[in-house]
């Protein structure tokens, strides 16, 4: 059973940077590309990032090109979203996606809150 777990979330000032974390405790994680969602008080869940099964392909939402960076581990079983200048737009829950291709995301994680301040 895939298990996500995401780490690194927290509160932060406009133009701060953090670095968030997901280990897959579940499965061959190299097999699989991965993903990151986010979902802002009173919005839809919505497309941040995604990276192929061995790290080749990324791809992201018009919002955050430029400053957020995805990026594996297979070697760790984990992904991560590198995100740099941060503004209040960006504050939402931060959800790990996992699947076989990048347009099919079935596994999810439990998330983790990024608040940004202004």
């Amino acid at each position: 059973q895939v298990q996500l777990v995401e780490s690194g979330g927290g509160l932060v000032q406009a133009g701060d940077s953090l670095r968030l974390s997901c280990v897959d405790s579940g499965r061959t994680f190299s097999d699989y590309a991965m993903g990151w969602f986010r979902q802002a008080p009173g919005k839809e869940r919505e497309f941040v990032a995604a990276i192929s099964s061995h790290g080749g392909q990324t791809y992201y939402a018009d919002s955050v090109k430029g400053r957020f960076t995805i990026s594996r581990d297979n070697a760790k079983n984990t992904v991560y979203l590198r995100m740099n200048d941060l503004n209040p737009e960006d504050t939402a829950v931060y959800y790990c996606a996992q699947g076989r291709a990048v347009s099919d995301f079935r596994s999810w994680g439990r998330g983790t809150q990024v608040t940004v301040s202004s």
